[in-house]
């Protein structure tokens, strides 16, 4: 029986149309990947990080970062395959070695600035039973508007004669694709991620940056930035040059699986 509670897996094939690459760019010196899996290792209730990929170089980088990789196949890995499907195949693979977790931490390296903290969030109302699939969002307080067959305006989310204040609205929540964390018996029954009881976790709006194209890209780099300098002015006010240390990763205890004739 396995003893692993919360494996962090993170889907990152090596296609990618909008950014080519994209998995692998920087963002405050630290590829995409690298941060989702050094997120994850700082959460205190994850047990693992894995790293599904068709990729070599990905496979690479995240040995590098001391995640566990699975090679994902051919068919999982094209424009139309689901993370779903990728997902499942990772947990099949962990059955296999007797390591599937109670609880599926599905993260996705598009999001570069995931809290440890609101991943110990998400997973503790898991594992605590409050919830079954958790997942971050940020609040929003838009109006949001569609465009109909003929080309007109029509109103989603409000009654587009009322404008009621900002502070007497209740706020809805954006999903952000950063983080979902699931039972792991009920995503392989409904297979897929909302299911049972749906809760959120209410994540910084100001790093809610999901990588698209090379705008996004941007952005992320602009905010990265704005947190090294904010960091280094709290912890070292008077000394210009010092730059911020992160914690060494973790090194899972369930490693050697890894090294055995390759990733299963």
């Amino acid at each position: 029986m396995s003893t692993l509670r919360v494996v962090a897996v993170i889907p990152a094939r090596a296609g990618s149309k909008g950014i080519p690459g994209k998995n692998l760019r920087t963002v405050g010196g630290r590829t995409l990947l690298r941060r989702a899996i050094e997120s994850a290792q700082r959460a205190r209730l994850v047990d693992g990080v894995v790293v599904s990929t068709d990729g070599d170089d990905i496979a690479a980088e995240a040995v590098a970062a001391g995640a566990r990789v699975v090679r994902r196949p051919p068919e999982l890995a094209g424009d139309e395959a689901s993370s779903e499907s990728a997902l499942l195949h990772t947990l099949d693979a962990l059955r296999a070695t007797g390591d599937e977790p109670q609880v599926l931490l599905f993260l996705q390296a598009t999001s570069p600035f995931i809290d440890p903290a609101d991943l110990d969030d998400a997973v503790a109302r898991v594992i605590g039973g409050s919830a079954d699939a958790v997942f971050a969002a940020t609040p929003s307080h838009a109006f949001l508007w569609r465009v109909d067959a003929a080309g007109h305006a029509v109103a989603v989310n409000h009654v587009a004669s009322v404008r009621p204040r900002r502070q007497d609205r209740e706020p809805e929540h954006r999903e952000t694709g950063a983080f979902y964390a699931l039972r792991t018996d009920g995503f392989r029954q409904h297979q897929h991620r909302f299911f049972g009881r749906v809760e959120i976790v209410s994540v910084d709006p100001s790093g809610a940056i999901d990588i698209d194209d090379e705008s996004d890209l941007a952005q992320a780099e602009a905010h990265a930035t704005h947190q090294a300098q904010n960091a280094q002015a709290m912890h070292h006010p008077l000394d210009p040059h010092h730059t911020a240390t992160l914690p060494e990763p973790l090194d899972p205890q369930w490693w050697h699986l890894a090294t055995t004739n390759g990733a299963p």
